[in-house]
């Protein structure tokens, strides 16, 4: 017997060595400890955070000793005067990530149907599959996520969890808010729906559906990550039946957020003329990259978010080779995972110079595809 050998439960060891995304400190790392001079692929904000965020930050850094509230008591607070929601119906946590895994802890069991999109937000299948429960992939429809099908497929196999993502990340499309209330009125009432909303802030005003806690088939998740332009701080809220946030206080981590960060959301929610400037840039931005690809022979998607897929056409060959050519000039982007929309790039909007940059970088990569 090898004393040495680690032994995992049979779960963790079926499940392959991967992580839902490679960093762009990793890619860094490969290239030699070369630092990107684009970083436009991770979907982090270009604008920065709140002033008023930033300077209430700088204070609570003074305070780094103590731990953060456990409740996180004054942001919930605000969170359900924004939303007209109660404090109990309101949970924070490490970002929208953090929510899909407790989530999944809290509805599946081992071997128990998960329905989402072939090629949707990649660490909801890292938690599906980590926790052991069966996951179905619904392919995309022209871009957009699959509405008919995933109902049908919930059905089918009655599932506990469906995920949605709305607007949706990779490709940045949308449904409105009479399609999304229709789609909730289809599903089976052994599912319910974890509709992430983490580009809420720059999509159209048709997209926001009313939010209705009393709703207990639905989970709307919301994040400090994008608009907010607080990513690195890792925190995230969700908003939903009062009896689903017992659940989540019974197995969420309540040290888990800093002082620095609820302190500094707090601050963020409060600066609501910083982030309406900042869906008005990322507006801009957007249909800079439309204008882009319309010179270069390119088709782009539209988007509600704060990045475009840029079409390269062919496969994802093509679009594969253009991603590592960027990388060699110094531009790190993405692009989806699967076909048919691996055809494409994802370009996050970034400063106007940036912007700039990435145009003139793109173009010459272009050339030689």
């Amino acid at each position: 017997m090898n004393r040495n050998h680690v032994k995992l439960t049979p779960l963790v060891e079926s499940l392959p060595a991967t992580i839902p995304f490679v960093g762009p400190e990793a890619l860094e790392r490969m290239r030699g400890n070369q630092p990107f001079d684009l970083r436009m692929g991770a979907n982090e904000s270009a604008f920065g955070v709140s002033p008023l965020a930033a300077e209430a930050m700088r204070k609570a850094i003074e305070r780094s000793a103590w731990y953060g509230d456990p409740e996180g008591y004054e942001l919930r607070e605000a969170v359900a005067a924004l939303h007209g929601v109660s404090m109990d119906e309101v949970c924070l946590a490490g970002g929208i990530d953090e929510l899909l895994g407790l989530t999944v802890r809290m509805f599946v069991e081992p071997g128990e149907p998960v329905v989402t999109s072939l090629g949707a937000y990649p660490t909801f299948n890292y938690h599906v599959e980590g926790y052991g429960a069966a996951l179905h992939r619904v392919p995309y429809r022209d871009d957009h996520i699959d509405l008919q099908a995933l109902t049908e497929t919930a059905h089918q196999l009655q599932a506990k969890l469906v995920f949605l993502a709305n607007p949706d990340n990779p490709m940045g499309t949308w449904h409105d808010a009479d399609a999304v209330q229709t789609f909730i009125q289809a599903l089976p009432p052994c599912t319910t729906l974890i509709l992430d909303e983490a580009y809420i802030e720059f999509a159209p005003s048709s997209t926001h559906i009313p939010i209705d806690p009393n709703q207990p088939q639905v989970i709307r998740m919301r994040t400090f990550s994008k608009a907010h332009g607080m990513a690195g701080m890792r925190i995230g809220y969700a908003i939903a039946h009062r009896d689903l946030i017992v659940g989540y206080n019974k197995i969420r981590n309540h040290f888990g957020l800093t002082r620095v960060s609820l302190t500094g959301a707090l601050a963020s929610l409060q600066d609501t003329d910083f982030i309406t400037h900042v869906a008005s840039q990322v507006d801009i931005g957007r249909r800079e990259y439309y204008a882009l690809a319309e010179h270069l022979g390119l088709a782009s998607i539209p988007s509600a978010t704060n990045f475009v897929a840029i079409d390269l056409g062919e496969n994802g060959d093509r679009a594969r080779a253009a991603l590592k050519a960027l990388e060699g000039h110094g531009v790190f982007v993405r692009m989806p995972g699967v076909a048919p929309m691996d055809r494409c790039i994802r370009v996050t909007v970034g400063l106007p110079e940036e912007r700039a940059r990435f145009a003139e970088v793109f173009a010459t990569v272009l050339k030689t595809l």
